[in-house]
């Protein structure tokens, strides 16, 4: 089995596996997909996580998060929402040491309950019953 971070497989992406770039950042679809249409986004700077990216950075990153949630739209009427989401840090799940932003469209009945959406990282967390404020 090939290990994605020797050497890294985003600072080594081919450039037929882009979707859009700008000066700062790259977008692909994922090679593992939760959903069709499965991003990722992420920094041309070999960072670690999220929480070493600059501002400027953020800002790419987050240029191409828009721009391809317009193209998974237009390319597919079924999608009705996303999840955006990083995984910081081994213990997180992050897999490849390479910061990347998973965009993952969503669909009706893509999930029985969808409440929760990203709190399903703990399974035992993602359903709640929200609180009366009184």
């Amino acid at each position: 089995m090939s290990d994605p971070n020797n050497p890294c497989i985003f600072c080594k992406i081919k450039k037929t596996e882009i979707i859009f770039s700008n000066d700062l950042a790259i977008s692909s679809f994922d090679s593992y997909p939760v959903s069709k249409h499965h991003a990722l986004i992420f920094p041309k700077r070999h960072v670690k996580d999220y929480f070493e990216l600059n501002n400027d950075e953020i800002l790419a990153c987050n240029n191409l998060i828009k721009l391809l949630k317009d193209l998974i739209l237009k390319k597919d009427s079924t999608v009705k929402a996303f999840n955006i989401g990083s995984n910081a840090g081994k213990i997180s799940g992050q897999s490849i040491m390479h910061c990347h932003i998973h965009l993952i469209p969503r669909r009706e009945g893509d999930v029985e309950n969808p409440q929760g959406g990203i709190r399903g990282v703990i399974p035992s967390k993602q359903h709640y019953i929200r609180k009366n404020n009184k």
